[in-house]
């Protein structure tokens, strides 16, 4: 507990190192996964080798992926963007899954009647299919979020400072509560921005509040009278 004391601004700093490595990649596995998880669903002959294909790239190692991408992208072995690319794939092979899911959630009949009111393509994908979608994609999102946040750690192996830097260290000079304290602070921050996409999604997705138990009672009596 000593050390953490002392550390604390050095294991905060790595803390914010940490979530600006994965919060880029959770961003973009999302963004990037809306528009495939859509065609996987709009091109059924196409939904299982499109998702199936993504979904292998979770098979790749990831520390091999960290060290090959440096040479596709033409930077050095610790870029911090060769992390967020890597961990952007990883997000993607398990987002896109999800969205096929979440799209294909959506009744066609609630298409249809969009369309028959007047929806354009676009509209009817913003108004209607993401909010209806919108559960299924937050609780990937979620998964995400956890998985990013605990493969961000291997990178500190080729140098790319994050709360790995301190399993790395701490293993090499002996030092165990570094170790537990990478280990905590990991689990907190996964936790934290957990809450925060449930929040979020409370915020976004207001139906999908629980309703009251006295306003449900009202509502019931106003029904019956």
């Amino acid at each position: 507990m000593e050390w953490i004391l002392e550390n604390l601004p050095h294991i905060l700093e790595l803390t914010l190192d940490h979530l600006l490595l994965s919060a880029p990649a959770v961003l973009a596995a999302f963004l990037l996964s809306l528009p495939l998880g859509r065609l996987a669903v709009r091109l059924p002959r196409l939904r299982e080798p499109l998702v199936g294909g993504i979904g292998l790239l979770y098979a790749i190692p990831s520390l091999p992926l960290f060290i090959v991408l440096p040479l596709i992208l033409g930077t050095s072995i610790r870029e911090p963007l060769n992390a967020v690319v890597a961990l952007t794939l990883f997000g993607l092979a398990l987002m896109v899954r999800s969205a096929a899911d979440a799209f294909g959630s959506v009744e066609e009949d609630v298409r249809l009647a969009a369309v028959a009111v007047g929806h354009s393509a676009g509209g009817r994908f913003l108004t209607v299919e993401l909010p209806l979608a919108g559960p299924a994609l937050l609780a990937g999102l979620r998964v995400v979020s956890v998985s990013t946040i605990s493969l961000v750690s291997v990178s500190a192996v080729l140098g790319v400072t994050s709360l790995g830097s301190l399993f790395t260290d701490g293993f090499e000079r002996g030092i165990v509560a570094a170790i537990v304290a990478g280990i905590v602070t990991t689990a907190a921050l996964a936790l934290v921005l957990d809450l925060l996409l449930v929040a979020l999604g409370r915020v976004l997705m207001p139906w999908r509040r629980p309703v009251p138990r006295r306003s449900a009672s009202r509502s019931a009596e106003k029904g019956a009278a």
